[in-house]
């Protein structure tokens, strides 16, 4: 429906989450900090930061500093691979953050205590065996992360995995992976999904705190930019090609022990992130890099977005309308 200047699409995800819009930031590591997801969520959407595999104390000054920043719901995305998962699932239920989405690993354990405080809990699965196996532990929701997303990859695309797991669980589906613009966001609730999740294009959102060697570097991408490395290993990555991408390819192409290959990757996120070493840093991004072609505010991204989202849908109705 449209209200005033807005143009506003509601579904079950935004009285889930209590948002505004059904739009999710993702918890990128080291790009979303406490900045980028309060602005997200003062925008009408749902900011998530980032923990990655960051100290207990660092995730509670990032929670603090975003409860002054805004007092709309916001989340914390947390790996549960981190030497901190523990402490870190402490924290977000002493401070009742609105949300987690858990990614590395199954949250079956800690669903129970964080629910009872009111606290949504909703993995990324990348395989319908996983969404089924996620949801007989209680989450409130999943993200269905194509292979077209940044970072951490599965095997199947956005448009085979989303309808999938929608049709095989009883819980929200939120898409993820490839999404830029309305068209993503009407494309996945096409799919049976009732929101999205975004990572790529807040990377360039002016509250991104990361490097601004990055932002530029995202910007230049072009449509064949990103690639894949860590196959061999079993830990599948998406980046934007640069030396170290190069020296990783070349490396499982060798047939190199899996110790040594990913023994190069070690601190390479933050050295891109923070540090801005876009040649021998890891450039975790989408595919969608090539689409992105400016630095924004957040809220005229998701304004952007969800008026696109909007038109399209109306638009879409009309040409179902002709006879």
């Amino acid at each position: 429906m449209r209200g005033g200047n807005s143009t506003i699409i509601h579904t079950v995800l935004c009285d889930l989450l209590k948002v505004k819009y059904p739009l999710l930031q993702g918890g990128m590591a080291w790009a979303a900090t406490a900045e980028l997801a309060a602005a997200v969520s003062e925008a009408g959407g749902l900011g998530i930061i980032g923990s990655g595999q960051a100290p207990p104390d660092w995730v509670r000054e990032q929670v603090k500093r975003a409860k002054q920043y805004t007092a709309r719901p916001f989340g914390v995305n947390v790996m549960l691979l981190s030497p901190f998962v523990d402490e870190i699932m402490e924290i977000i239920r002493d401070e009742r953050v609105a949300v987690i989405t858990t990614g590395a690993g199954n949250p079956g354990k800690y669903v129970p205590s964080l629910q009872e405080v009111g606290i949504r809990v909703i993995p990324v699965v990348a395989s319908v065996a996983l969404a089924k196996r996620l949801v007989r532990s209680g989450v409130d929701a999943v993200i269905a992360e194509g292979m077209e997303s940044g970072g951490h990859i599965g095997e199947l695309t956005t448009m085979a995995l989303v309808p999938q797991i929608v049709d095989a669980v009883s819980v929200p589906v939120i898409a993820a992976g490839g999404v830029f613009d309305g068209r993503g966001v009407a494309a996945a609730l096409a799919l049976g999904a009732v929101g999205v999740q975004m990572g790529t294009r807040f990377m360039c959102a002016r509250e991104c705190v990361i490097h601004e060697k990055v932002k530029e570097m995202v910007i230049k991408a072009k449509d064949r930019d990103t690639v894949i490395t860590g196959r061999t290993t079993g830990h599948p990555v998406r980046v934007l090609h640069n030396k170290l991408s190069k020296k990783f390819i070349e490396m499982e192409d060798n047939c190199l022990p899996n110790d040594e290959i990913l023994k190069i990757g070690l601190g390479s996120l933050r050295a891109a992130m923070v540090d801005g070493d876009v040649e021998m840093g890891s450039v975790m991004a989408g595919q969608v890099s090539a689409m992105v072609n400016k630095v924004q505010p957040a809220s005229e991204i998701i304004e952007e977005i969800m008026a696109g989202a909007y038109e399209i849908m109306n638009g879409l109705g009309k040409l179902a309308g002709v006879r």
